[in-house]
């Protein structure tokens, strides 16, 4: 494992109020109000907001002297009342497989004295790499197989904090034109793009985060801008039943589901949101998931924890229950961590259970953990920031309690 260490000083993503706009993950309507607040003539902010995208989105620019093609006149107010700065980066790991864990520190905000922090990762392999990123600090869902559970929600993420998530990993990837990585780039993928596919599986439910969320995977997804095409980023869920149909018509990216259990009785506990929208609920959610199909599968993950779901009766229930959804079945070994109950399930056991989900159909790989050295892999991610309880302000209504 390397550890890399950071002392840079430069402004995080999300600001206080009173500090600069920042323009990194704002929408284009953001964009623009904030030029005409700030007396650039209406006209002008669809020529200037566009500029700023390719700028930005496209190049990797981190000053505004660099952008060539905007006069002086308008540099200086940029640099003035906006910002671009990206997260800052606490603390960095490189695993032994590759897998990169930043540890990074936002803005306090009214409901937060202390600067909060989040874990974002990047997972290389041969031909993709995937930026695992974090919707929320903290979660609400206190599944019992997952470390972030124990984490208490602070807030969600704005949209700028989403993506700047996704600027600072390109940056230390030199995932921009005629950039360099920073350290060892051994396991980076000999692919044009480093970062080729997105997850919404760090810390947080998405779905309780709906709108910032929404607006940061427009940005990612744009075809000026970062250019990820929906069907590489996938937002995955615990079960928001009310909102999965939603984000479907209104995002259209790929699905994955945090099932992990065949019975209610066992996912109440293991999943607890599932006291409020039970297995037939969410299934069937998804089986009305719009654009659904052969080609747009949805992945159920189900972690293996041994003596508790892994039973081969277990595995011919998932079968049965998922019987005409397109799916994707994920087995993730369990990834422990200090104080975790559980204990991943036998090798062959795992090989057993993918044997009689294969047979029936269904394409069932057998995640390798990444990053476990590191505390990056499934369910090990939590941050080490003070946490503050959000009940002595309203958040906003990602708590949702279940």
């Amino acid at each position: 494992m390397t550890r890399v260490l950071t002392t840079t000083s430069a402004a995080p993503a999300s600001s206080p109020p009173g500090a600069l706009f920042n323009i990194i993950g704002a929408s284009d309507d953001d964009v623009r109000k904030a030029l005409i607040e700030r007396g650039v003539p209406d006209k002008q902010t669809r020529m200037r907001a566009a500029q700023l995208t390719r700028w930005l989105y496209v190049q990797g620019a981190t000053d505004f002297d660099a952008m060539t093609n905007i006069s002086k006149e308008m540099r200086t107010l940029l640099k003035s009342d906006f910002s671009i700065e990206r997260p800052e980066i606490v603390d960095e790991q490189i695993s032994s497989d590759g897998t990169r864990k930043w540890l990074l520190r936002l803005a306090p905000s009214a409901r937060t004295v202390n600067a909060p922090e989040i874990e974002t990762v990047y997972i290389p392999e041969p031909g993709r790499g995937t930026l695992c990123i974090s919707s929320q600090i903290g979660c609400t869902l206190n599944c019992t197989f997952c470390h972030t559970g124990t984490q208490k929600l602070v807030r969600n993420l704005t949209s700028q904090e989403i993506v700047g998530q996704i600027m600072l990993a390109r940056d230390r990837l030199g995932d921009w034109p005629n950039a360099e990585a920073s350290g060892d780039q051994s396991h980076l993928p000999r692919t044009e793009r480093k970062i080729t596919n997105i997850v919404l599986m760090g810390m947080g439910e998405p779905l309780y985060n709906f709108d910032n969320v929404k607006t940061a995977m427009d940005l990612a997804s744009d075809g000026d801008g970062l250019s990820i095409s929906r069907r590489r980023i996938t937002l995955s869920t615990s079960g928001v039943v009310p909102e999965i149909g939603r984000w479907g018509e209104e995002s259209g990216t790929m699905l994955a589901i945090s099932l992990h259990a065949v019975r209610d009785d066992l996912r109440d506990e293991i999943v607890p949101i599932n006291r409020k929208y039970p297995i037939a609920e969410l299934l069937e959610a998804c089986r009305n998931y719009p654009g659904l199909s052969n080609a747009r599968r949805i992945t159920f993950e189900y972690v293996m924890l041994k003596g508790v779901n892994d039973s081969l009766a277990e595995a011919r229930k998932l079968v049965a229950l998922l019987a005409g959804i397109p799916a994707k079945i994920n087995l993730i070994p369990f990834n422990p961590w200090p104080g975790s109950p559980y204990e991943c399930s036998d090798w062959a056991q795992i090989e057993k259970f993918a044997d009689i989900v294969n047979r029936a159909g269904y394409a069932s790989p057998i995640r390798t953990p990444r990053g476990r050295d590191i505390m990056a892999a499934c369910g090990q991610l939590k941050s080490e920031s003070l946490r503050q309880r959000a009940s002595v302000s309203k958040l906003e209504s990602a708590e949702a309690p279940v």
